[in-house]
């Protein structure tokens, strides 16, 4: 196929011939040539969003909920420097986006000219690839070689800059068209000898432990993973980014490691001698103090990104493929180890589990004065909403009790910014996880400091009918800074209060000036009324103020920088190892 037309058409063209059906985004001067063929466009639904910052995390949500390629794009300097949170935050969680960005005309860019920024050199730190096309010839390609590089591999963001002379020229357009990416060739498949040599490890191990990350859920591995689980009878740690590859009911599931995770996922780790590592990073929120995090343990390391091997901790077994393919052939070794005899006993060493798991259960103390504790309401949401509705965390407090005190028994379930911690992620991340799964229940659970980062695509989730529900967790404080405050700083709040006590911003108010349904509950006795009536709510976004004490903290907790032998179950007891194991 070859037809003559503009660069602007040939990007809206391309698009739709890889299969977008949604962009979010801002029109602004050197991107506005794109948006004409784009108003024609009957394929490509284009949500306008109130900030860029709100359309990068909305492909963001739309990726995890589709397990697509996300869509967002801006205009060039400041509309393009606002994408560099959500792509940075995208990266650091290999989230697959596709960022297009205008540049100024080709013969401008230099020059500083109005609104230049040059965000390929900007970016090129966080992003998997970046293009500056300045041939209107190479659209088609650089659209094809985009998308395929953001969505295979360790998938990620990747970012298209386009000169406005670019979009604006007339040529020849040709489909279909060939990828020129030579040096690109993404392992999946892992090593057969490296796999045989992880399951004679894990046959031969005492104290073995699955330590599990996100990259089983970007591979929808949790099928194999629950196989493999089952086959060996070892624990299994869900991180942060992997909460639902594997059911937290799971018997055989010890919960979230790090620092806010459950002590015995925790201990698990420290005591184990081997640690079978999948699609995981050994990030220092999970390993604390690096060099005393599982000192004992062999190391299992299965990656698609042959970076990440060995970077952090050594791999004594390393394999390099998809998450999904390691574990087909990890089954397949270990059936084999069974059939011949030798098969891991682990009886001891799940007495020691257990009584991790008995003694340190997760839980929470009820406020003295009667207000409301953040840590039940998130509970009666996951209750209340169930296991098929997804919930979307902004980052502090309220993300750990979200990880913590609902239940995950479904890949995909929960969604957060992890490596950036990004505040301002929820509500926009919401909004695009409820465009990819419009059936489906999605309730953003968010602070009151990070809901007003990014509050205003309540507007857009509004005017585009996209019912979000939206729990905001009011402490009146920076919650997490709050806490660092009172273990660390001598409870000295320096600029943490938010002096919502004086309702400034009164989020129920806000949230019908936004064309959204606000409520508000302060008392646990209608809590459950309160989100049954949001659960009733599905033509219109709901906002829901929970008023609660300011004073909760996330238990457990391991201090940054220190050994996760020194976690603590409460303030002010010892470590749990010095109360005996």
């Amino acid at each position: 196929m070859t037809e003559q037309m503009t660069g602007a058409q040939a990007l809206v063209r391309a698009l739709e011939l890889v299969g977008v059906d949604t962009i979010f985004g801002i029109p602004g001067g050197a991107i506005l040539p794109a948006y004409d063929p784009l108003f024609d466009s009957e394929q490509i639904r284009h949500i306008l969003v109130r900030h860029e910052q709100g359309a990068g995390h909305a492909a963001q949500g739309y990726a995890q909920a589709t397990g697509r390629v996300g869509v967002c794009i801006a205009t060039s300097g400041p509309g393009a420097t606002n994408l560099v949170t959500p792509i940075a935050d995208a990266y650091m969680d290999s989230v697959p986006i596709v960022a297009i960005t205008g540049q100024v005309a080709s013969a401008s860019i230099g020059t500083d000219a109005f609104q230049e920024a040059d965000i390929v050199g900007i970016t090129m730190p966080i992003t998997k690839h970046n293009f500056l096309v300045t041939d209107p010839a190479d659209i088609g390609r650089t659209i094809v070689e985009a998308f395929h590089i953001a969505g295979t591999g360790r998938r990620g963001p990747v970012l298209v800059d386009i000169a406005k002379d670019t979009l604006q020229a007339t040529f020849d357009f040709a489909w279909p068209v060939p990828m020129a990416l030579p040096g690109y060739r993404p392992v999946t498949r892992p090593h057969s000898k490296q796999v045989r040599e992880a399951a004679r490890l894990i046959t031969e191990a005492k104290r073995p432990v699955l330590y599990v990350g996100g990259g089983v859920l970007k591979a929808q591995a949790s099928a194999e993973l629950k196989v493999l689980a089952e086959l060996t009878g070892a624990p299994v740690v869900t991180t942060l980014m992997a909460k639902g590859a594997f059911p937290d009911s799971h018997p055989q599931h010890m919960g979230m490691p790090g620092m806010h995770g459950t002590v015995g996922a925790v201990g698990a780790l420290q005591k184990s001698d081997l640690l079978v590592v999948l699609g995981a990073r050994f990030d220092d929120r999970v390993t604390g103090k690096l060099d005393s995090f599982a000192p004992d343990a062999a190391v299992v390391h299965a990656d698609i990104d042959p970076a990440e091997i060995s970077k952090n901790r050594h791999a004594d077994v390393p394999i390099v493929g998809d998450a999904r393919e390691v574990l087909a052939d990890m089954i397949v070794a270990i059936q084999a180890e069974q059939a011949a005899g030798r098969r891991g006993d682990y009886a001891e060493w799940w007495q020691q589990l257990n009584y991790w798991k008995e003694t340190y259960p997760l839980g929470y103390d009820l406020p003295e004065n009667g207000e409301l504790s953040p840590q039940y309401v998130i509970e009666r949401i996951g209750k209340i909403a169930g296991p098929e509705a997804y919930y979307v965390a902004g980052v502090g407090q309220h993300q750990m009790w979200a990880a913590q005190h609902i239940g995950y028994d479904r890949p995909g379930a929960f969604v957060n910014s992890g490596g950036a911690g990004t505040m301002g992620f929820a509500i926009p991340a919401a909004m695009g996880v409820k465009v990819g799964s419009p059936e489906s229940v999605v309730w953003a659970i968010d602070g009151d400091g990070c809901f007003q980062m990014t509050n205003q695509e309540l507007a857009t989730c509004a005017i585009e009918n996209i019912p979000i529900k939206v729990a905001i967790i009011n402490n009146g404080n920076l919650g997490m800074v709050r806490q660092w405050q009172t273990l660390f700083y001598n409870q000295r709040y320096s600029n943490t209060d938010l002096q919502t006590s004086r309702r400034i911003p009164d989020f129920v108010k806000l949230a019908d000036a936004y064309g959204c349904v606000g409520l508000r509950c302060e008392k646990a006795e209608d809590v459950d009324a309160t989100i049954a009536k949001a659960m009733e709510i599905n033509d219109a976004p709901v906002v829901i103020d929970f008023v609660v004490h300011k004073d909760a903290m996330v238990w457990p907790m391991v201090a940054a920088g220190t050994s996760n032998d020194d976690i603590k179950f409460a303030r002010d007891l010892a470590p749990v190892w010095e109360n005996g194991e």
